[in-house]
């Protein structure tokens, strides 16, 4: 069980980052166990046939199906936008020593594995060997996808932003995950080791990740205190086709159709460039429907950077899913 006391200056210290890293080193784990990450499956069919002669096996073994991942693959986020060059800087950036510690170190007091042993017994040249690695695995098996990630993700940085000032840290943690509560100050995450101690003034990073998914993952001190969830709306990453049709035929007949449509397809966050592609009609129709739906208020829109992301409001959320 991992607890995390948190202080009146731990709350006020709790922040929202996403990763593109940790995004790639997470979908490693899926494709390692795909039966683990049911959900993922339409990405896996996808991505399998492109890694064929890449040479990613000391990828697959420095993050194996379940269990310990070395820590300096995944440092937690410096900004609310990280870049993956800068990401992958901070990780070419790690002292041999620590690389080599985290290589040999693994749960329970089991042996690591040969491969882990080779790559350790080198530390300095194993960490160039693996970040160059994880830039060819991004380019043929994330990035493409990349967009519909990071706008789940934005998304939900925006949704738990929202909650935080609306309503305080019950309001953010209350619904994260199946295995995460929140009493009396103390943060409760359901896990196989133990820890109990506190922020020490440094807050909690939240980072959602859709690869993840199904389970949370917690960092604790002497790193930043840590804890990545599946972000709201994850089950609906892959999908392609229409939705119910009775539903969405009711929905028509009370908002119009193509505004119907729209709020059907906000349920993954999304720009008014991806609306209208995915729509198949101009910007400028698109614009003019979220308007008159942020005017209803079942749809809201957040800047992030040069883009405006727009997602459906709690009430939006109850009309598209009744």
């Amino acid at each position: 069980m991992i607890e995390f006391v948190l202080a009146p200056d731990d709350v006020a210290r709790v922040r929202f980052a996403f990763s593109p890293l940790w995004e790639l080193v997470r979908s490693l784990r899926v494709l390692a166990d795909p039966s683990g990450h049911a959900l993922h499956l339409p990405w896996v069919r996808t991505v399998r046939p492109r890694l064929r002669g890449l040479g990613l096996e000391p990828l697959f073994a420095v993050v194996p199906p379940a269990g310990y991942i070395p820590d300096f693959l995944t440092p937690p986020p410096r900004t609310p936008l990280p870049d993956l060059g800068a990401e992958l800087a901070v990780v070419r950036a790690t002292p041999p020593a620590v690389v080599a510690a985290e290589l040999r170190w693994t749960e329970r007091g089991n042996r690591p594995g040969p491969a882990r042993l080779a790559l350790a017994a080198d530390p300095a040249r194993s960490l160039e060997r693996l970040a160059g690695l994880l830039e060819r695995y991004w380019e043929v098996a994330v990035e493409p996808f990349w967009p519909r990630v990071r706008d789940l993700l934005e998304g939900e940085v925006l949704r738990r932003a929202g909650a935080l000032a609306a309503e305080g840290a019950a309001g953010v943690f209350g619904d994260l995950h199946e295995a995460v509560s929140w009493r009396a100050g103390t943060l409760t995450v359901d896990r196989r080791w133990t820890f109990r101690g506190e922020p020490a003034g440094r807050g909690l990073l939240l980072v959602p990740s859709a690869f993840v998914w199904p389970n949370v993952s917690v960092m604790v001190p002497p790193y930043q205190p840590m804890l990545s969830y599946p972000p709201r709306g994850v089950a609906t990453l892959w999908e392609s086709g229409r939705p119910d049709e009775p539903r969405a035929d009711a929905l028509a007949a009370l908002l119009g159709r193509r505004r119907a449509e729209l709020l059907a397809a906000l349920a993954r966050p999304a720009s008014t460039t991806d609306l209208a592609r995915r729509l198949g009609v101009t910007a400028g129709a698109v614009s003019q429907h979220l308007g008159v739906l942020r005017a209803c208020g079942l749809v809201t829109g957040h800047r992030m950077g040069r883009r405006v992301l727009y997602v459906r409001t709690p009430a939006g959320d109850a009309l598209a899913g009744g």
